[in-house]
């Protein structure tokens, strides 16, 4: 194998430095560690001790290892409950070839912390699993920014405690300003927060970092659409569905962003398309039977309740979608009732109450605020309200 580096001047475009380097068929791992400290050393880029510990303790030195970790990674940036599991199941074998392998057990706990919210996964078993996943990938790597940015998503989805979910993609970001997924889900949160400049400004900087990703534009969508620019919405889940045409995720926001646009037709056919590769996610079910419930169709809206009550007898359905059906259809008390049921559960689309406009109608409801209350969902911190601009 022979790899050939080169060192150029953006300004002139002048090289300044060139060197190939050549291996023999063995460990990959190993020579790009060597090759990526050659190289460093080459063009006078000097790596503190400290530096060159972490660069080791980042990888695995078993290649099958790596290999899994790599098929996790795969698999988890899909976000349906099938591919999730699949994921799951890679990083757990990574784990076992290698326990003190930092980036499979932050692998792991991303997968748990996040199934809940893309895979219908209960979250009062996801929560030990993920804070447990969390905690070794941490104590393997204390300064791998990926294992803080686990802990991160574990304190915002399973414990909501959004300050400490903040801080600790925050600190990812000190670690390794490149990480984009720390950025994005640094945005998530904010959002939530109704800190809606700087979740904008923190989903802009993932997107620079990784302009190809389609999570990070689907994921945009969901952030401007909760700040109210509907229209960007609409233009970044667009984008998602170019990059990766089988993506429920950006359907899923378009659809959302169509209705409040009052384009239902429009949502629906979306809907369609996120109900074909979401591989039965409840998200996709509950907004239909909200948007048939604001256009009328009370007949389908009661339906899709029926289905959802189908789907809960046999796994785990969050009580979110069957709050929402019922808020779409204006029957306050029920969709209450629902959402009480849903803190018991711990789920996790509660988050979604203090900025979602499907919510609007309740904010003056005593019930909904004490709910919201409960869930400990009023702490912003600094910052109230900001500009909608998703530029």
């Amino acid at each position: 194998m022979r790899i050939t580096s080169r060192l150029i001047r953006a300004s002139d475009q002048i090289q300044i430095w060139s060197e190939s380097y050549d291996s023999e068929p063995g460990s990959v791992i190993a020579f790009q560690r060597q090759l990526s400290v050659t190289i460093a050393q080459e063009v006078k880029l000097r790596l503190s001790p400290e530096r060159l510990n972490g660069l080791e303790r980042r990888q695995t030195t078993h290649v099958e290892a790596y290999d899994l970790y790599l098929r996790g990674r795969y698999f988890w940036n899909q976000l349906s409950p099938r591919t999730t599991q699949r994921a799951v199941e890679f990083y757990t074998r990574a784990t076992e070839l290698d326990p003190d392998y930092a980036l499979a057990w932050s692998g792991l706990a991303d997968a748990f912390a996040a199934s809940p919210i893309n895979g219908d996964a209960c979250p009062l078993q996801m929560g030990p699993r993920a804070r447990a996943a969390a905690d070794r990938a941490v104590g393997a790597a204390p300064n791998l920014a990926e294992a803080q940015a686990s802990l991160g998503l574990a304190k915002f989805w399973l414990d909501w405690d959004w300050p400490a979910a903040a801080a600790a993609f925050r600190k990812a970001i000190a670690l390794d300003p490149s990480y984009s997924l720390a950025h994005r889900t640094l945005g998530i949160v904010l959002s939530c927060m109704e800190r809606h400049q700087e979740a904008l400004s923190a989903v802009r900087r993932a997107r620079e970092l990784d302009p190809l990703d389609f999570v990070h534009q689907a994921l945009s969508a969901q952030i401007a659409f909760l700040a109210g620019d509907y229209p960007s919405a609409v233009e970044f889940a667009r984008q998602a569905n170019v990059l990766d045409p089988e993506f429920w995720v950006g359907y899923y926001q378009l659809a959302q962003a169509y209705q409040e646009l009052g384009e239902s037709d429009l949502a629906l056919d979306a809907l369609q398309k996120a109900g074909l590769f979401g591989g039965g996610n409840s998200k996709v079910l509950s907004l239909r039977g909200y948007i048939f419930a604001r256009l009328g169709r009370r007949g389908e809206a009661r339906e899709l309740l029926k289905t959802l009550e189908a789907v809960s007898r046999e796994r785990y359905l969050p009580p979110y979608a069957m709050a929402l059906v019922h808020a779409g259809l204006r029957e306050g008390d029920a969709a209450l009732d629902w959402l009480k049921r849903a803190y018991d559960a711990h789920d996790v689309h509660l988050a979604l109450l203090t900025v979602d406009p499907k919510w609007d109608a309740f904010r003056s409801n005593i019930r909904f605020l004490s709910l919201v209350e409960r869930c400990g969902f009023n702490a912003r911190g600094p910052g109230d309200r900001a500009s909608t601009d998703a530029t």
